[in-house]
């Protein structure tokens, strides 16, 4: 292992035993090169010549740290330095999770969030690329697709990493020790202070995002977690890659296997660094052809192929029906944002005034397979201009225990308490359900901390400092949770399906 300075960035080569030239594997961090040099000696025992970068203004790196706007650039100086050296074949492997995804991706087909497209010019991005848990950019991280505000995933991650060259992972927890408060206080843009903190509200979605990953012609392997805030964006890339790619979704949180859910079973953990070099392998070799994938049946032993979520057809849990969601009560109920609906907790008083609409099955008569995408359809109303519909999916477990099973939030607009259809999608959902278990759902009008608490005034959440309570309404008829139910789905082996 040795550290060179490529355009100014730190950066760790570690060279396989043997006469070269050899594949390379890039792997561009805001999180310490250190902390990866046993996963690029790793690489280097797999025969690829593998490099380690810290990114602009970050850890060993000169230059100024702003998040998402420089790594297309430096990622395709990175590229061509490395096939420029003589132990490098001219093939190259981008890999990395969460933010370093999104560095492996940036030279390829991103767009920094200067608003300038990469990867048509003369510059030419990796032969492959390995996505973990993609962070795929500024707007896609602090917001959901339906526009609403993460909160407290993004106010951790900018006290942690944001306005500094280093890391403290526990700076939110310290933060709340001193000012439990904090994440309650408006507007939103001043809850930190840190410089860069309002800057993160104004990056917009890339929606061209998809479009360019239409056009990719390298292999993708997309790997993430049905527990992941950004699986959702991994299925997706795979979903839109217009190359030959691969789908990789385990029981696990945003660290991978490192972070099992507790539906995991042993069958799930897998070696991820070894099918990583094999998958990159066929990838350089061409070999690999079509879009396929493995999903976990989490609460079994199952993996199933990608093929057989994409083909489940939604079964409807009808609200109001005793054979499907029976109502508790809530169908018209208060979203006050002075006291939201916390997304940290699945206890409810059922008895006091109610906050939420809210549903439930009776116990399942058998086991339940639920594979592919979940939603919601809702018919209902809402006093004020702008309201949030937060839907929550909780498993009831014969001896009392929640566990929460999917969640999506969705903003509309509203007029004079005016019912309007609405969608609310929830993700994928991977999970064998026991019999005996019982499904609750919740809807409400907020999902706080997780998300920013909509004002109801119209005005933009992050900057509101007036909070309004909002009446809501939620018609029976009309409206139903939308399951991916599947019946004995067959099962198949994950490596073989990433390597075919």
């Amino acid at each position: 292992m040795r550290t060179v300075r490529v355009d100014g960035l730190a950066t760790d080569l570690c060279l396989p035993d043997g006469p070269g030239p050899h594949p390379a594997v890039l792997l561009r961090t805001p999180y310490d090169r250190r902390r990866h040099r046993a996963e690029l000696r790793a690489w280097a025992a797999h025969g690829f010549a593998a490099v380690g970068q810290d990114v602009r203004g970050r850890h060993a790196s000169d230059g100024a740290w702003h998040p998402y706007r420089s790594e297309a650039a430096d990622g395709t100086t990175a590229l061509a330095w490395i096939r420029g050296q003589a132990w490098s074949d001219g093939r190259v492997v981008a890999v990395g999770a969460s933010y370093a995804a999104h560095c492996a991706l940036a030279p390829l087909l991103g767009a920094d969030d200067d608003g300038d497209a990469h990867g048509y010019g003369p510059r030419p991005g990796p032969d492959a690329v390995i996505a973990a848990v993609p962070a795929l950019g500024g707007g896609e991280v602090a917001r959901e697709a339906s526009g609403v505000e993460r909160l407290s995933a993004r106010a951790g991650w900018w006290l942690a990493h944001g306005d500094r060259p280093d890391s403290d992972d526990q700076a939110l927890e310290h933060a709340l020790g001193d000012t439990p408060d904090l994440l309650d206080r408006l507007p939103v843009t001043r809850i930190l202070p840190l410089a860069s903190w309002p800057g993160v509200w104004s990056a917009p979605r890339d929606e061209d995002l998809w479009k360019r990953a239409a056009s990719a012609r390298v292999p993708l392997l997309a790997v993430g977690g049905t527990r992941d805030p950004f699986a959702d964006d991994t299925v997706r890339l795979w979903r839109s890659w217009g190359a030959p790619a691969r789908l990789l979704l385990g029981p696990w949180g945003h660290g991978l296997t490192a972070t099992p859910a507790p539906e995991a079973r042993p069958e799930h953990h897998l070696a991820l660094g070894a099918l990583y070099a094999c998958w990159a392998r066929k990838a350089l070799a061409g070999t690999l052809d079509g879009r396929h994938g493995a999903i976990a049946l989490g609460g079994s032993a199952h993996w199933c192929a990608a093929a057989d979520a994409e083909a489940a057809r939604p079964v409807p849990y009808r609200f109001g029906d005793s054979a499907g969601l029976r109502l508790v009560h809530g169908a018209e109920f208060v979203a006050d944002p002075l006291r939201p609906v916390r997304s940290d907790r699945l206890d409810i008083d059922e008895h006091g005034a109610p906050d939420r609409c809210l549903l439930v099955t009776p116990p399942l008569p058998r086991p339940l397979d639920l594979l592919g995408d979940a939603g919601v359809r809702l018919v209902a109303a809402a006093e004020g201009r702008s309201a949030d519909w937060a839907v929550r999916l909780v498993a009831l477990r014969p001896d009392g225990r929640a566990e929460p099973l999917a969640t999506g939030i969705a903003r509309a607009a509203h007029a004079n308490f005016l019912e309007q259809e609405l969608s609310v999608p929830l993700g994928p959902v991977a999970r064998r359900m026991a019999a005996g278990v019982r499904l609750r759902v919740e809807v409400a009008g907020h999902h706080f901390p997780a998300h920013a608490r909509n004002p109801h005034t119209g005005e933009d959440p992050v900057t509101a400092t007036r909070l309004l309570p909002s009446r809501r309404s939620v018609r029976m008829t009309g409206s139903a949770l939308l399951l991916p139910v599947v019946h004995r789905p067959a099962a198949t082996d994950p490596v073989q399906e990433i390597l075919r």
